[in-house]
């Protein structure tokens, strides 16, 4: 028996190197996206030495994002989880000389400040809020915060109903709205207040709002050196529910509330930001000149208005996030370019420099742009690091370094045994006007060229967004279930130029489905897809391509249309943006443009459609409503094309927000695909 146990012993020491083998060459999959982390919202301090972060991850019990707050030092020590404390933490901002961070953390009453003592490690509850704050910022001199926050008002009432008597179950009173804004995915109804502007002591103590009027006051706030006034950005045209495009650079006295607005034109200006003297405010925005698409440059203006100028007239991108650097001699902002997210530098007398590359990862579903930077006094870069092979990490940019240090590796105990799919850019011609399209591919783990695979095809949504050679969980299933998966950024997509991004206007879905044939045809022709061997799927935007890709052509085995729009006339006036389209993607409303909202409606060729088609919908989805969905499904069934519905419970449009309705949404795709694969003769 001891000679059999030893026998056993010997044989498992010998198999463990190939055991290990097998464990690294796993491929992803479904329960491993629970198993993700990666980090957000970076913050370093201002002398550079330290980064706090929120390291997010999922709850596979309470099926949901999670984050806590860890700090670590530049140099890559001393990584620690920085509370004590359980659950949520968000929105950490270091005091002006270090020695504190203020951040957000919910309790059973609702979210409020915390402050923590970096000296001590000391953690204290500042506040006692009604609602939950937003945008934490810290006063020059250290002593106060100012943040945004919700202020409700009472809806409208259009009867006085008589009193019940006592114990009675009556029904619920109705809802009533007058708003133009008042419901919105993934929020439900928007209960009728405005937001405004507060201060607290950092100590602790009365909150007192600072702005006033039947206005938003929200997004980014910026204190002036001396502590005298507030900068931000509103809405204060009596317009404003309809004009809701445009807005203003305002600035109030903390003092006694006098509102100054420093801006005027049309369009949506926002983000201010005051340099270290408060002699400038920079600022974000365009002239609106009603387009699909337009981008938004960085400007310049004295502290009281004067003086404007555009600081990035060189960069055909939009930028975003400025952040002033310690000296005042220029900003730092990041940009999205060829599908890939920076973090670049302007001096005041526009010279524009790359700092950075591969800002992004905390998209984890499907390559979006993403990701966020802070800078220290001394001009090192702390930021959210991504590439197709793993969500964000935390990595620090050093003034004269030429390659980042990344400081974490949060997912090297899942990645290390699971072989994900190769991603590869390519570029290929429009055959519409010869312009470069830029996607990419990604093959199945252990891939080999002599065999033929399966080609799905996924389309991004927006349509007004890019993907990028970032990570995505959920072609990274795809990948793993066997199928060579392409991506492309057809024409409207942003990140080449305001020219490429607008050539939607009132032609979509248009040309753009020819750049995405395009890149089939191009990759047929490399023998990495094959004719007999073509899907095709894609969420909202991605959805509406999906549906006018199988009513222009039959070459697709399957389809799974995924939210889409389908009737740009239903849409249009059903959905909680739905004061969003006019004139911008189709001129006129629909009842002045029947025709038009009717002829870039996937729905007009649904009597072309032959392809086994899957449709897969929220059923809280408010924009792409169920209703588009069903339309698409009730039209194929009518014509007996085989067909299926599937609607996801609690799902809004984002629909993996929860990490078990991504799985959900892919794993029904892959069965629907599945069914149609030709077996290889």
């Amino acid at each position: 028996m001891i000679q059999f146990r030893n026998y056993l012993f010997t044989l498992a020491f010998l198999l463990l190197p190939f055991l290990l083998i097998g464990q690294q060459q796993s491929k992803f999959s479904y329960l491993d996206v629970f198993e993700l982390q990666y980090v957000s919202d970076p913050q370093i301090s201002p002398d550079g030495e330290w980064v706090v972060y929120r390291k997010m991850g999922f709850d596979i019990m309470k099926d949901r994002s999670a984050g806590n707050l860890w700090i670590i030092r530049t140099n890559g020590s001393m990584h620690q989880k920085l509370t004590t404390r359980e659950g949520n933490e968000s929105s950490p901002r270091w005091s002006p000389d270090g020695d504190r961070i203020a951040f957000v953390s919910p309790t059973s009453e609702g979210s409020e400040i915390y402050i923590y003592w970096k000296g001590t490690g000391k953690v204290a509850r500042i506040s006692q809020l009604p609602a939950s704050p937003s945008s934490l910022t810290w006063s020059p001199d250290g002593k106060q915060l100012a943040f945004s926050m919700n202020v409700p008002k009472a809806p409208p009432v259009l009867v006085k109903m008589p009193k019940k008597p006592k114990g009675a179950k009556w029904a619920e009173s109705p809802r009533i709205t007058d708003r133009v804004y008042h419901e919105a995915d993934g929020r439900g109804y928007i209960k009728p207040g405005f937001n405004h502007v507060f201060i607290i002591p950092a100590e602790g103590g009365a909150v007192r709002q600072v702005t006033s009027g039947d206005f938003h006051h929200r997004g980014a706030l910026s204190w002036s050196p001396d502590g005298r006034h507030l900068y931000f950005s509103a809405n204060r045209d009596e317009n404003w529910e309809y004009d809701f495009r445009n807005s203003e650079i305002y600035r109030v006295s903390v003092q006694d509330g006098q509102i100054e607005a420093l801006t005027s034109r049309k369009g949506p200006d926002r983000n201010p930001v005051v340099s270290p003297d408060g002699e400038k405010v920079a600022y974000i925005g365009f002239e609106d000149r009603t387009q699909t698409y337009q981008v938004a440059h960085l400007y310049l203006m004295d502290a009281n208005g004067g003086n404007i100028r555009e600081l990035t007239t060189q960069l055909d991108r939009s930028v975003s996030s400025p952040v002033w650097d310690f000296q005042g001699k220029g900003l730092y902002f990041s940009y999205d370019n060829e599908g890939n997210s920076k973090i670049g530098h302007v001096t005041l007398n526009g010279k524009i420099t790359k700092k950075a590359e591969d800002l992004g990862g905390t998209s984890i579903g499907r390559p979006y742009a993403g990701g966020s930077f802070s800078v220290s006094s001394s001009g090192v870069l702390a930021y959210t690091l991504g590439r197709t092979d793993h969500p964000a990490d935390l990595a620090i940019m050093k003034t004269k370094a030429s390659s980042p240090t990344r400081l974490t590796n949060l997912n090297k105990a899942l990645f290390e045994y699971r072989n994900l799919g190769k991603v590869e850019e390519i570029w290929y011609t429009s055959t519409v006007d010869q312009r470069k399209i830029q996607g990419w591919v990604v093959y199945p783990p252990n891939y080999d060229p002599a065999k033929k695979y399966p080609f799905l095809v996924e389309n991004h949504g927006g349509p007004i967004a890019n993907y990028g050679d970032r990570f995505s969980a959920e072609i990274q299933l795809y990948a793993a279930s066997g199928y060579v998966v392409f991506y492309p950024n057809p024409r409207g997509s942003t990140s080449y130029g305001e020219e490429f991004g607008n050539l939607l206007y009132n032609n979509y879905p248009g040309d753009d489905y020819q750049d995405v044939m395009d890149g089939v045809d191009y990759c047929i022709a490399k023998g990495i897809a094959h004719e007999d061997q073509l899907y095709v799927t894609g969420g909202s935007a991605g959805g509406i391509m999906t549906a006018w890709m199988i009513g222009k052509n039959d070459r697709f085995e399957a389809a799974v249309v995924a939210k889409p729009v389908v009737n740009w006339i239903s849409k249009t006036l059903v959905a909680d943006n739905y004061f969003g389209y006019a004139n911008s993607r189709y001129p006129g409303q629909p009842w002045e443009n029947f025709e038009g909202y009717w002829k870039f409606s996937p729905l007009s060729l649904v009597g072309n459609v032959s392809t086994p088609t899957m449709v897969l919908v929220g059923m809280d989805d408010l924009r792409t409503p169920p209703s588009e969905a069903k339309q698409l499904y009730h039209a194929l069934k009518l014509r007996k094309v085989e067909t299926v519905l599937v609607e996801i419970p609690g799902a809004s449009h984002g629909i993996a927000s929860k990490p078990s309705n991504l799985i959900t949404k892919v794993a029904h795709t892959l069965a629907w695909l599945d069914k149609y694969q030709k077996t290889e003769e």
